[in-house]
């Protein structure tokens, strides 16, 4: 399932580390980046090259939100909704992407295009609310802002 370099890339970075789970999270970056989510079979490849148990790997991949296990749409839109942002309105925000999108929190639109998440904080506090999409910040975000952004992706 994974590639033959993402395997070198990941054998590679355990060898950076005295104990090999401490590669664990750069390496799931890595696998996700080649697979553009992690399915179950690359979870057992991961822990196999780290040499720890898939549990392991499940773990972490379930803790932590920026890590996928089914696939996602184009872009992936992060909704901050800390108590920064929630003081500064954002579930307005989430309400008017859900209806925009015509999704919820969690889902994928019908063509692939948007997955909409919440993110429990971005560090953006001081320019709440906000939102992340893809690797890309947005902030200071008004309804009107949020239409602007979304129309002036590809």
């Amino acid at each position: 399932m994974l590639s033959e370099e993402t395997k070198k890339k990941i054998y590679a970075l355990r060898e950076r580390y005295r104990e090999s789970k401490s590669a664990l999270i750069p390496g799931l970056f890595i696998a996700q980046e080649d697979l553009e989510y992690l399915p179950n079979e690359a979870l057992v490849e991961v822990a196999e090259l780290l040499e720890i148990s898939p549990v392991e790997v499940y773990e972490a991949v379930t803790f932590y939100t920026m890590f996928n296990l089914k696939p996602t749409g184009k872009y992936q839109i992060h909704v901050c909704t800390s108590l920064s942002c929630f003081l500064v309105g954002v579930e307005k925000i989430v309400e008017h992407l859900e209806q925009k999108l015509n999704i919820g929190m969690n889902e994928t639109t019908s063509d692939g295009k948007f997955t909409l998440r919440h993110a429990e904080c971005l560090g953006s506090c001081g320019t709440a609310p906000m939102m992340q999409i893809n690797k890309e910040y947005y902030e200071n975000l008004t309804e009107k802002r949020v239409d602007e952004i979304l129309e002036g992706l590809p």
